[in-house]
């Protein structure tokens, strides 16, 4: 049966006591928002991996005027000061810039000191694995993935190799301190470059003073919530098709980013997952590298970049723009199992005269519905397109899916009978009350 959602305030008893939301395109589709708006109806919002590559922009009225908050690693939800945080084992984190998002939000009014906590298991990045990440994309020369050069990569690289260092080890310093000189110390060998190992030992003996009490088994802390009855709200970080797995790879982040990071990423069983919500634009864009078929390199994608403020809240870059790709949200319906979409940015789309839908992809003259492993076959898709008419209203004080003028609601109940899920929410504006329930 369809969801059908008429508020925010009834999210919780439609949507279940454990839901995820996923990102269906090349990440930064929105999903900060949606995150803050229901956390107001969950108690625990908890993140499953990903590091500080991640971006969340919120807007909030505060006496009449907007106030903008920007997250890279904590969860969106710490806005609601009731709300408990958790960041999961899958995460890397480097713990400076965590810090100073910490002290961030204190200054900004915001303290989450006692509901903020760290799985003993997630692991840690250190600066030596943002040098090892910008020295590989030097070296990749013009096959750079494009990565934030946040030591992402080679921490998840640490952790596969099964020499990572993790929160947990932090709590026996000297045995923490060994490891990470002894890996340091390798890099610089292996890299060459130089390298204050002693230097980064002391920034993170006087760091534990800070977060030692934040450091906790946080799959036995989830469990414990689940079976209180509680609600949790679980998160992710990119977008589907920047799963290391199912991505298009090797353009594609480090961690899992379809729903079965929850179980992954958390200690979170699958079976109890209520509801997956995906999180989609009324259009498409990718930041760095990889194909991108319904790519706008014309005056158009550049409008729609302009308009849209497409240019990433981590590392600032400008996101590539497109037509918004049918087939790429349903493969992502497909696996990580949405039952509703989050529709976000549809007032970009306002003045345009007609819109484009990529429909399907055509390969050597078949039609596919999924998208192929093969780089070299994707870059050569064939994207049939449906073209509609555009809307010239402002649709940004619209409060009901009504409201919207004719063509913005065809567009939208197109969108819905392609991908077969209903779209329960719509992104009509930046702020947190610029959003339809439909």
């Amino acid at each position: 049966m369809p969801i059908s959602i008429k508020n925010a305030d009834e999210a919780v008893n439609v949507l279940g006591q454990v839901i995820y939301i996923a990102g269906t395109q090349w990440g930064d589709e929105g999903k900060g928002k949606l995150v803050d708006i229901l956390s107001q109806k969950y108690d625990v919002i908890a993140r499953a991996a990903g590091g500080a590559n991640a971006g969340h922009t919120i807007v909030v009225n505060k006496g009449g005027e907007s106030q903008k908050f920007i997250f890279h690693l904590l969860p969106s939800g710490v806005l609601h000061e009731d709300k408990v945080c958790v960041i999961g084992n899958g995460l890397v984190v480097h713990i400076p810039t965590m810090l100073d998002e910490i002290h961030e939000l204190k200054e900004q009014g915001i303290d989450v000191t006692n509901r903020f906590f760290i799985s003993d298991r997630a692991h840690i990045i250190f600066n030596y694995h943002c040098e090892i990440d910008r020295i590989q994309e030097e070296r990749k020369g013009d096959n750079k993935v494009g990565t934030t050069l946040r030591g992402i990569g080679p921490a998840y690289t640490d952790k596969i190799s099964r020499k990572g260092i993790r929160f947990g080890d932090l709590k026996n310093f000297d045995t923490f301190a060994s490891k990470l000189r002894k890996n340091a110390e390798f890099y610089m060998k292996e890299y060459g470059f130089d390298f204050d190992i002693e230097e980064e030992i002391n920034i993170h003996k006087d760091a534990l003073e800070l977060i030692d009490s934040m450091i906790i088994n946080t799959t036995e802390y989830l469990d414990n919530i689940y079976k209180e009855g509680k609600n949790i709200l679980t998160e992710g970080a990119q977008g589907t098709h920047l799963d290391i797995d199912h991505g298009t790879y090797p353009f594609v982040t480090s961690s899992s980013t379809t729903s079965g990071g929850v179980a992954t990423g958390l200690g979170i069983a699958p079976n109890r997952l209520n509801t997956v919500i995906g999180i989609a634009k009324a259009y498409t864009t990718r930041v760095g590298a990889g194909p991108f078929p319904t790519e706008l390199t014309d005056e158009l994608g550049a409008h729609i970049q302009q308009k849209g403020r497409e240019y990433g809240a981590t590392t600032g870059r400008p996101r590539r723009c497109g037509w918004f790709d049918s087939t790429v949200v349903k493969n992502a319906i497909v696996l990580s199992g949405i039952t509703s979409i989050n529709l976000t940015k549809l007032d970009v789309l306002t003045g345009m005269d007609s819109i484009k839908i990529g429909v399907e992809y055509k390969l050597d003259g078949k039609t596919i519905n999924f998208i192929p492993s093969s780089l070299e076959d994707f870059e050569k898709v064939e994207v049939l397109y449906e073209e509609m008419p555009g809307w010239k209203e402002d649709i940004s004080k619209a409060k009901t899916f009504d409201e919207l003028p004719e063509n913005a609601k065809k567009y939208v109940n197109k969108l819905e009978e392609l991908l077969g899920v209903p779209i329960n929410f719509i992104g009509v504006g930046v702020h947190r009350n610029e959003m339809i329930y439909k």
